[in-house]
């Protein structure tokens, strides 16, 4: 069987991939092969494969990153290749890889990832390849899922954050800004703004308008005499009428936008309100996929990991592992990706931050 971990680093891989070995090594006849960088590993030549013994991943559980590494450029159904006047281009090498895959008698797949990475499993189940998904994704954008693992040390990470902005804001007197990941779901900002009682949270789901941040920010400070405020924004949030800020990504293989500076832009923004108080931004980035995974996503990735088993030990292709409280069970790929798991406006989440005085810029 092939273990492969995709897309952005998150909190919990290892664990998942020990839970899988772990697992694996109950039953008879069981090797577990690990492909470097995603599917690159098995792509490229030579082939770069690991065996995955339990004595390899004793002890990763606690450890961040993935044993395995991992890319979000290439993969089976865009391949990189430079032509020859420099330039490059993609191209589909799924039958080659599914193929290679015949050719080292593997007999089952388990694809770690997120939205990309189960779009990549989708197709590849659909020409024919036993493949098995596990939703990962500090966004926590996967449908079909109530929690992946990795979201709630994220959100750790960036309340932690909260907290440490809230000490400095209060003694300068200023407007700090946060920026958190989150592409088009706002689960890190809501939860960590509502974590550490900041003042404003800006989410995707809700195109702002500056008239109600300023406003906000105003009242607290004649209200409450408050001369500093926090303000929470996910990298994918945008202004009413406006898209979301990003920059052009040219590398082969990669995705086309690359998000970053939401958080600045709210900053130049600001200004024309002449608020009197000094704003400052922190752009959160790599520190929220980085370090130890919590307890919490170690449960949730070891229930994962063996979950994913067992479901190819009953031939459930083209099914990913999911969290439906209080189970662990098998959805099929293809609804996972049919939309993202966004932030319902009229959920109790929602509601406890309006209740809490927080201003969700709409």
């Amino acid at each position: 069987m092939l273990v492969a971990t995709g897309g952005g680093d998150c909190p919990g891989l290892n664990t998942v991939i020990r839970a899988i070995v772990k697992r694996a090594a109950q039953e008879r006849d069981w090797e577990i092969l690990g492909s470097i960088d995603a599917f690159d590993g098995l792509l490229r030549d030579p082939i770069h494969l690991i065996e995955l013994t339990e004595e390899r991943v004793s002890g990763i559980h606690v450890q961040g990153g993935t044993i395995l590494s991992t890319t979000s450029k290439g993969g089976p159904f865009a391949w990189p290749v430079k032509n020859p006047n420099g330039t490059w281009t993609t191209v589909d090498r799924s039958d080659d890889m599914l193929q290679r895959l015949r050719y080292q008698n593997i007999e089952a797949v388990i694809n770690i990832g997120g939205d990309g990475s189960q779009r990549i499993s989708q197709g590849l189940f659909e020409k024919g390849c036993p493949i098995i998904g596990v939703p990962k994704t500090i966004d926590n954008d996967l449908s079909d899922t109530d929690f992946t693992f990795g979201f709630q040390t994220a959100v750790e990470v960036a309340a932690d954050a909260v907290d440490k902005l809230v000490t400095t804001a209060a003694s300068h007197h200023r407007i700090l800004i946060l920026e958190v990941m989150g592409r088009y779901a706002g689960w890190i900002a809501l939860h960590a703004a509502i974590a550490g009682g900041a003042e404003v949270c800006l989410i995707p789901e809700i195109p702002y308008h500056l008239d109600s941040i300023a406003n906000a920010i105003i009242t607290r400070r004649d209200k409450q005499g408050k001369g500093f405020s926090i303000i929470v924004i996910a990298e994918g949030a945008k202004p009413r009428d406006g898209e979301m800020q990003y920059t052009e990504n040219d590398t082969p293989g990669a995705m086309k936008i690359k998000l970053g500076g939401a958080g600045l832009r709210l900053t130049e923004q600001l200004k024309i309100f002449n608020l009197g108080v000094e704003i400052r931004e922190t752009i959160l980035g790599h520190l929220q996929r980085g370090g130890r995974p919590n307890a919490f996503d170690r449960v949730l990735a070891s229930q994962f990991g063996v979950k994913a088993f067992e479901l190819v030990l009953q031939e459930k292709w083209g099914h990913m592992v999911a969290y439906r409280h209080p189970n662990i069970i098998g959805v099929p790929i293809s609804d996972v990706i049919k939309s993202y798991n966004l932030i319902d406006l009229d959920s109790d989440l929602v509601r406890t931050a309006r209740g809490l005085g927080i201003c969700l810029g709409d």
